[in-house]
């Protein structure tokens, strides 16, 4: 599959900016570094030229910012997606968190996006430039003579290894060429954490979420997290502090946030990405995911607009909570 360049993208994006087809751009902008690729606002071809990036660091799903003020101003907004990003628009949809028609997608096919603590673990800290070189990255750092050259297969993010699909389920134009629905190993880390004993799982998600500094990321990235108000963010809550006060609290606000987008998460991998804990949350999640297509059979959120989710569609043979822990295994 050929890449889409960052040429074509800004060429696409003035095109429906001089047409009227929308007002501004929602696209990837330069960072501090390199690697530090944020989500920006462009309202023009000279904005685009002179800020507009697309590398192997763009990895933010765009479909989150559809609920932002942004998506709510006069004219129309284009929206670049990949093809995990659109699951997350389509459940925003089904949720009514934004107005389609304010909204233009473009759907871009993705082979996968690096991940900056691999790199680093490879070239080491003091990174001064990233340049794509075909299939390679070219690091150069502050400490080394010569750059490093790094596979980019190598370090791709987590998400990226175990892709669930490169197929677009929403867009109102696709550059470049279609993908398909991928036979993920996406569950198989969920099913080694079932095999531990109660005990041993419990190590790992207390060695895990130890390290959680409460900055929000996770929630903040998060499509699926689109309250206005949090529960944690509430003083009267008693738990809405930014730093854990004790171990119960920071396990706390990540298992009820998993619980919130039961369902709903459509396993885009945002939480993980934007933790500066390394802290693998999306699992939390996947273990979610992989009970509800065991219990109510396959489902995968936001591959169609307006489908209900088994958790909020009740029927009288729904699983009962004893039938859970009855299994006779290590899996509740």
């Amino acid at each position: 599959m050929q890449k889409i360049t960052r040429e074509q993208l800004i060429a696409k994006a003035s095109e429906l900016l001089s047409n009227g087809t929308v007002s501004q751009v929602l696209g990837w902008g330069k960072g501090e570094f390199d690697y530090d690729v944020t989500p920006t606002l462009f309202s023009s071809a000279e904005e685009l030229e002179n800020g507009f990036v697309f590398n192997d660091f763009c990895g933010a799903n765009f479909s989150k910012y559809l609920v932002s003020k942004a998506a709510k101003a006069d004219g129309k907004l284009l929206v670049f997606l990949k093809p995990c990003d659109t699951y997350s628009f389509n459940q925003l949809l089904t949720e009514h968190r934004f107005d389609r028609e304010k909204v233009y997608a473009v759907g871009i096919p993705c082979e996968g996006m690096a991940d900056i603590s691999k790199v680093k673990a490879i070239s080491g800290d003091g990174i001064a430039s990233i340049n794509a070189d075909g299939d390679n990255l070219v690091v150069t750092t502050l400490y080394e003579d010569a750059p490093i050259t790094i596979a980019t297969k190598d370090v791709l993010a987590e998400r990226c290894i175990n892709c669930k699909s490169k197929k677009h389920v929403a867009y109102d134009e696709l550059m470049g060429e279609e993908g398909e629905v991928l036979a993920s190993n996406r569950f198989d880390e969920v099913a080694r954490l079932e095999a531990m004993t109660a005990d041993e799982r419990f190590a790992f998600w207390q060695n895990e979420l130890s390290r959680c500094i409460r900055c929000n990321a996770c929630r903040d990235a998060c499509p699926a997290c689109t309250c206005e108000k949090c529960v944690f963010d509430n003083p009267n809550s008693g738990v809405e502090n930014k730093s854990p006060a004790n171990e119960f609290e920071e396990k706390l606000f990540h298992i009820i946030r998993a619980y919130h987008v039961a369902g709903r998460c459509t396993d885009c991998g945002e939480c993980s990405r934007v933790c500066p804990q390394n802290i693998p949350l999306h699992l939390l999640n996947r273990k979610f995911i992989k009970d509800i297509n065991e219990f109510y059979g396959e489902y995968q959120a936001g591959e169609e607009v307006d489908s209900r989710a088994p958790l909020v569609n009740y029927t009288t043979e729904d699983l009962e909570p004893g039938e859970v822990f009855d299994r006779g295994d290590n899996n509740a």
